[in-house]
C-alpha cells in the first residue's frame, strides 16, 4: 500500500521535473524567446518579428525577444528549437522544406515530426536574381550561358537543401542543364550581399526577400518560381511562363519544443489565429511584403509531414547533397 509521504514525494518529483509552463504565471514570468535560425534581415526573420509583434495583444502578459541562431543553413537554430525545455518560453522560427530536407540528407538532432507546430505565417515564391549590372535580361539569358560554360555559373543560396536550392535543381532538370556551381550562404541577407558586390552570378531566394532591393533597382528578377503572379511583383514573369514547369517556394512559420502541454500549445493558437486575422496586421504584411498564408496547429502539422514525404521519396530518385 502506497503511504501518503510516498505519494507527497512522488509528486514532489513530479513537479520538479514537469515544465515550468504548468505554472499559472505563464506568459508573464519572462519573455518568450524566439529562435531565428537565420541572420537578422532575411525573410523568417522579417516574418518572426512581425507576427510575434502582433501577438503580443492577444497573449495576456507576453513578452517576446527574437535570437538569431544562424549556422549549416538554419540547423543549428532548428536544433536549438527542437532541444529546448517545453515550458512555453521558448519558440522556433521555421522555414520548410528546409526544416525537413536537414534530416534527410545528414545527421540532425531534431526530427521534423518532433516539434509542436503552431502557426504558419508566410507562403513565399523562390526567385532567380541577379545584380542590377548583370548582363542577363531574362531568363534565356541565364540558360544561355549555363549551356555555353556547363557548371561555370556561380549561384548562391540560403544553404543545401533550402527551397532555393531546391528551385535551382528544378530549373536545371527542367531546362537540362549541367549542374551549375553552387554556394550556400547562412542567410538571405548575406547572400545578397554578395550578389550585390558581384561575386556570384545569380542568387536564388524568396520573392520577398528581394522586394526592398527589386524596388530599388538593385537587382533584376528572371523569373519567379509562383504558379501566378504574386500581386507585389507583377512585371515579374513566372517560370512556367516562360516554359520552365517549375513551382517552388518556402512556408515560414512558428513551432515549438515537442511536449508542450495541450493547455499552452491551444493559447498560442488562439493567439496566432487572433494577430494573422487582425485587420492591421495583413495591412502591415502586405506594406513589407509578407504573402500571407495563415494555418493553425493541426493543418499546418499535417502540410509539414505532407512535405517532408514528397521529399524523401524525391530524395530516393536524386539525392540533392553536394559531394
Amino acid at each position: 500500500m502506497t503511504s501518503r509521504r510516498q505519494l507527497l514525494a512522488g509528486a514532489a518529483a513530479f513537479t520538479l521535473a514537469a515544465p515550468r509552463l504548468a505554472r499559472a504565471a505563464w506568459p508573464a514570468d519572462r519573455p518568450i524567446e524566439v529562435i531565428v535560425p537565420y541572420p537578422p534581415g532575411g525573410g523568417v526573420d522579417a516574418m518572426a518579428r512581425l507576427v510575434t509583434q502582433a501577438v503580443v495583444p492577444h497573449l495576456e502578459g507576453a513578452r517576446f525577444v527574437i535570437t538569431n541562431k544562424a549556422g549549416a543553413g538554419g540547423q543549428l537554430g532548428f536544433e536549438a528549437g527542437q532541444l529546448a525545455a517545453p515550458d512555453g518560453y521558448t519558440l522556433v522560427a521555421t522555414s520548410v522544406p528546409a526544416l525537413v530536407t536537414y534530416p534527410i540528407e545528414r545527421a540532425t538532432r531534431y526530427r521534423a515530426a518532433d516539434f509542436t507546430y503552431i502557426a504558419n505565417v508566410v507562403d513565399d515564391p523562390g526567385g532567380l536574381f541577379v545584380a542590377a549590372a548583370s548582363p542577363w535580361k531574362t531568363l534565356d539569358d541565364l540558360l544561355r550561358a549555363a549551356r555555353e560554360k556547363p557548371g561555370e555559373v556561380t549561384y548562391g543560396t540560403t544553404g543545401i537543401g533550402s527551397d532555393d536550392h531546391l528551385l535551382v535543381i528544378a530549373v536545371e532538370e527542367a531546362a537540362r542543364l549541367r549542374p551549375m556551381n553552387h554556394a550556400p550562404f547562412n542567410g538571405s541577407a548575406p547572400l545578397q550581399t554578395s550578389l550585390l558586390g558581384g561575386h556570384l552570378q545569380l542568387g536564388a531566394f524568396n520573392m520577398s526577400e528581394g522586394l526592398a532591393q527589386l524596388r530599388a533597382g538593385a537587382i533584376r528578377c528572371l523569373g519567379q518560381a509562383a504558379a501566378t503572379r504574386w500581386r507585389q511583383t507583377a512585371a515579374v514573369p513566372t517560370l512556367k511562363e516562360q516554359g520552365l514547369d517549375v513551382i517552388s517556394g518556402a512556408t515560414r512559420g512558428i513551432a515549438a519544443p515537442g511536449g508542450l502541454p495541450a493547455e499552452v500549445t491551444a493559447r498560442l493558437e488562439r493567439a496566432f489565429a487572433a494577430a494573422m486575422a487582425d485587420p492591421a496586421f495583413v495591412r502591415e504584411a502586405e506594406r513589407v511584403g509578407l504573402p500571407l498564408a495563415p494555418e493553425i496547429g493541426a493543418e499546418y502539422r499535417a502540410d509539414v509531414l505532407r512535405e517532408e514525404a514528397q521529399l524523401r521519396a524525391l530524395w530516393q530518385r536524386r539525392p540533392w547533397q553536394e559531394k
